[in-house]
């Protein structure tokens, strides 16, 4: 029953302290499958989604990429599709999705 976590895991925990107040921190959770995942990647997503938006590249993308295996882990891409997320007039969510088609391509 121990599912491996999803890529990225503990990094996800200083990337996502963005949406903290000072000296707060997000825990990572363990799954019922056994796989660890760290909390706060969905609201970070978001808030990286608007400063992508907002015209921000470099850091904000590799968070954004940084995040893809955890939002699969956690079915964020079961509720809207890939290419949901890739339709649409929104450049941040295209870009996640593009994001998340390259790792589930990579994936096989």
């Amino acid at each position: 029953m121990s599912e491996v976590s999803p890529e990225n895991t503990d990094k996800l925990g200083s990337i996502n302290k963005k949406i903290l107040a000072e000296g707060e921190q997000l825990p990572a959770v363990t799954l019922k499958d056994g796989s660890r995942v760290q909390t706060g990647t969905v609201a970070a997503m978001l808030r990286n989604v608007a400063l992508y938006n907002a015209g921000e590249r470099g850091d904000v993308e590799k968070q954004l990429e940084a995040a893809v295996p955890t939002l699969i882990k956690v079915g964020l891409f079961e509720l809207f599709s890939v290419d949901e997320w890739i339709g649409g007039s929104n450049p941040g969510r295209r870009f996640v999705g593009e994001c998340a088609r390259e790792y589930l391509d990579r994936q096989g």
